[in-house]
């Protein structure tokens, strides 16, 4: 996800000082990464510098002074230009849990048992993530990031079970190269 064209989608709404942007952020996007104060500090400077963005003021409001910054002509063509690319399946497909099951292989430990854990640990993560998004009250992106979260689970379990149908094949085709 790219926190440059986040924050300048979220400067669209108005001036906003690094704190707003900071808690809107993870309000928006509740099953991302929480953004770390300094990364959304580093980013608008890098806005600024670069056009996109813009100091609009500084105030306390009875409290620190904080800097606000909107976002300029040149950050709005920026942002559609961003928006209505389409995001490009991946080349090149890195998975760690693949990585983990042929390093075990190779190291002669248990893929088998590895599998199996990891299991454990998605069907543990797709409760919790169920318990999100039917919990009372639940707003509409935490349910729709759930829902994301729950599919890319999913196609991670099928893909450990025809992995784990598979493994005797595996084996042989790595123990021999």
């Amino acid at each position: 996800m790219s926190t440059r064209h986040i924050l300048l989608g979220l400067l669209a709404q108005g001036p906003s000082h690094g704190y707003d942007l900071k808690r809107r952020h993870d309000e928006r996007f509740p099953q991302a990464r929480p953004l770390a104060y300094g990364q959304v500090y580093t980013t608008l400077q890098r806005l600024v510098r670069d056009g996109l963005a813009e100091v609009d003021g500084t105030g306390s409001d009875g409290g620190p002074e904080r800097t606000a910054y909107r976002s300029t002509t040149d950050g709005g063509r920026e942002l559609a230009h961003w928006a209505g690319e389409i995001a490009p399946p991946a080349p090149f497909v890195t998975n760690e849990i693949f990585a983990k099951v042929v390093v075990s292989i190779l190291s002669g430990g248990d893929p088998e048992a590895y599998l199996r854990a990891q299991r454990a640990a998605h069907m543990e993560r797709m409760r919790e993530l169920t318990a999100l998004k039917t919990a009372k009250g639940a707003d509409l992106a935490t349910v729709l990031s759930a829902d994301y979260a729950l599919n890319h689970l999913d196609a991670d379990l099928r893909w450990m079970a025809t992995t784990a149908a598979r493994l005797t094949t595996l084996t042989a085709e790595v123990d021999t190269a």
